[in-house]
């Protein structure tokens, strides 16, 4: 995680330039290359001491707002969140701990949600605690049947 180095100067151009410097044409494509990891293990791996994950997250949304990919860049971030918090995958049993998890998963996606996309997320969160997964399902990546069916690639 960053030791407050991270906002010192031109941190977008930095984050592109330590992608390219992995080999990558965009920050999107060096996270299609770790499907569920973590933003903030992202962050680590393109700057330990000057790279935060809200800034990743930010420069992942700005590209795919450029990409009209909205949509899938909000299943990634879900499977990424889902992963962090509840790595074993969905719990059997919503006890208050487990709750919190997954509480905490779905609040930090939903605080990286764009304006436009506020009420699908919403209706997919509803939508993901009235009728839960089987227990042990874990998102691999923004391209799971269950993530496609909450959030099918349509555009708003």
């Amino acid at each position: 995680m960053s030791g407050g180095h991270a906002w010192r100067g031109n941190w977008k151009a930095r984050l592109h330039e330590r992608a390219r410097e992995l080999g990558f044409d965009s920050l999107t494509a060096f996270a299609n290359a770790r499907p569920a990891v973590p933003l903030l293990a992202l962050a680590d791996e393109l700057g330990e001491d000057d790279v935060a994950g809200v800034q990743v997250v930010s420069e992942l949304l700005a590209e795919a707002e450029q990409s009209h990919q909205v949509t899938r860049f909000l299943r990634d971030v879900l499977a990424r969140e889902l992963s962090e918090s509840i790595p074993d995958g969905w719990p059997a049993v919503l006890d208050d701990a487990n709750r919190f998890k997954v509480a905490m998963a779905l609040g930090s996606w939903a605080a990286f949600t764009p304006e436009t996309h506020e009420e699908r997320v919403r209706r997919a969160r509803t939508a993901l605690l009235t009728t839960p997964p089987p227990p042990g399902w874990r998102p691999l990546g923004p391209d799971d049947e269950l993530l496609r069916t909450l959030l099918p690639d349509e555009e708003v």
